[in-house]
C-alpha cells in the first residue's frame, strides 16, 4: 500500500487480474489525453507551474521496457497550487516505507517521467544516493525547493523521482538540458540534502 488509507485508487496493492488490465488500459488513454487546465481559486498560493505527481512499481528482478514501464505508471493527481500540492503530500506513505522497487514522480504538467517523452529525450539527470533513513527527508526537501522554484534554471527542471530500492534509495532529478549547463546543482544539493 502507497497511501495512508487508501485515499488514492492509482495507488492501490491489488494484484494484477484481467479486469484490472482492461481498466488500466482504458485508464492509460483517457491519460493520455489533454487534460484541462487546473482553476487555482484566489484565496489559494500559485505554483509557477503545475505539477503530476505520478507512481510506478514493477516486479523485482524485471528490466522494464519503455512500454512496460509505461503501463505500470500511474497517475495519482495533479495540482497548481500550494494548497493542492499539500492535499496530496499530507496523506502519503513517507518513501522509506514503499516497498521495493517503488518510484514516486514528481514532474511538469505535460511532461511523462519517462525518457522517450521529448522535454526529456535531450536532456540529462542527476543522482544521488542516499542511506536508507534519509530518503523521506531528503525527498521532501528536493520537491519543496523544486515547488518553491529554488533553482536557478527551474525552467530546465523537468521533474524528480526518488526510486526504492531493496539496498538503495535514490533520487533522480531529470533536466531537459544537458548537465553541464547547470553545474552548480550538486552544490545545492549539498545544501538540500545536508550531504557531501
Amino acid at each position: 500500500m502507497a497511501l495512508n488509507n487508501n485515499k488514492f485508487d492509482a495507488l492501490n496493492n491489488s494484484e494484477d487480474s484481467d479486469d484490472d488490465e482492461t481498466s488500466f488500459a482504458e485508464d492509460r488513454k483517457k491519460k493520455d489525453l489533454s487534460l484541462p487546465p487546473i482553476q487555482v481559486p484566489r484565496e489559494e498560493h500559485p505554483l509557477q507551474y503545475t505539477y503530476c505527481l505520478w507512481f510506478s512499481r514493477r516486479a523485482p528482478g524485471k528490466h522494464a521496457a519503455p512500454q512496460s514501464f509505461d503501463q505500470n505508471l500511474r497517475l495519482v493527481g495533479r495540482f497548481a497550487s500550494v494548497e493542492q500540492f499539500w492535499s496530496y503530500y499530507c496523506h502519503m506513505i513517507k518513501p522509506c516505507e514503499l516497498s521495493g522497487h517503488s518510484d514516486f514522480h514528481l514532474f511538469k504538467d505535460g511532461i511523462k517521467p519517462m525518457w522517450e517523452d521529448d522535454a526529456n529525450r535531450c536532456g540529462g539527470k542527476w543522482i544521488v544516493r542516499l542511506r536508507k533513513g534519509l530518503a523521506s527527508r531528503c525527498w521532501e526537501n528536493l520537491i519543496l525547493a523544486m515547488l518553491g522554484e529554488q533553482f536557478m534554471v527551474g525552467d530546465e527542471i523537468c521533474g524528480a523521482v526518488i526510486s526504492i530500492r531493496f539496498a538503495v534509495r535514490r533520487i533522480l532529478f531529470p533536466c531537459g538540458i544537458g548537465l553541464q549547463v547547470i553545474k552548480p546543482l550538486p552544490l545545492v544539493f549539498e545544501t538540500l540534502f545536508a550531504v557531501s
